[in-house]
């Protein structure tokens, strides 16, 4: 793939930050370097990024996507009620067990969902509870 500024851009601006941006929060900071830049440039820029495997994507419950540059091994949690994303650095040995039984595991991606832990404490402790 050749060079774009706007690329170099949309993947800088989630290189730069921890907090799994969606395409609208990427549009909103490339647009301060490149205020012509269109969101579907950014989407186009996203989606090959991803596609050449140099951005992790994470879908939702609400069917958002987000974006990761971290490509280092990890899980994800995704509260289903605030939509907190949490990186989890856990080891995991499933891609060994798979080998183990025969499977070639290329890559990995775990994403776990449920409440976090404020949510989850919110819930157990509902305010109007007597």
């Amino acid at each position: 793939m050749r060079y774009s500024k706007q690329r170099e851009a949309v993947y800088e601006a989630v290189r730069g930050t921890k907090c799994h941006p969606d395409a609208e929060w990427v549009y909103t900071c490339v647009r301060k370097r490149i205020p012509d830049i269109s969101l579907g440039t950014v989407y186009r820029n996203l989606r090959q990024l991803a596609d050449e495997k140099k951005l992790l994507t994470l879908e939702t419950e609400k069917k958002t996507l987000h974006f990761d540059a971290d490509l280092s091994p990890h899980m994800h949690f995704i509260c289903n009620r605030c939509g907190a994303i949490s990186d989890l650095f856990l080891q995991s040995d499933l891609g060994d067990r798979l080998s183990q039984q025969g499977y070639t595991v290329d890559s990995e991606k775990t994403v776990l969902y449920g409440l976090c832990p404020t949510c989850a404490c919110l819930h157990s402790h509902p305010k109007n509870s007597i």
